[in-house]
């Protein structure tokens, strides 16, 4: 996938204990044969997720922890609208 030219940056806030990170260079993957709107990058061992669609608009942050409670509720349906 290609690389995006904007630089983002996260920006602190109130009990935010996560670093600001600079995703100008990460390398964004699709979980859908680079067809689906969610994206994922592994930057400096967190884990960012984006709109596709959007690339632009502001990126989630995960520690490891937090990315794995996301992806085991997701498996359970837990966020299912149904």
């Amino acid at each position: 996938m290609a690389e995006s030219t904007t630089t983002t940056r996260q920006h602190p806030l109130e009990g935010w204990e996560k670093p600001d990170l600079d995703l100008s260079r990460a390398d964004w993957q699709s979980g859908t044969r680079n067809q689906g709107d969610v994206q994922i990058a592994f930057v400096e061992g967190f884990i960012a997720m984006r709109n596709g669609g959007r690339p632009e608009s502001p990126s989630l942050i995960f520690t490891p922890a937090e990315w794995r409670a996301f992806v085991l509720g997701a498996r359970d349906g837990e966020f299912d609208l149904t």
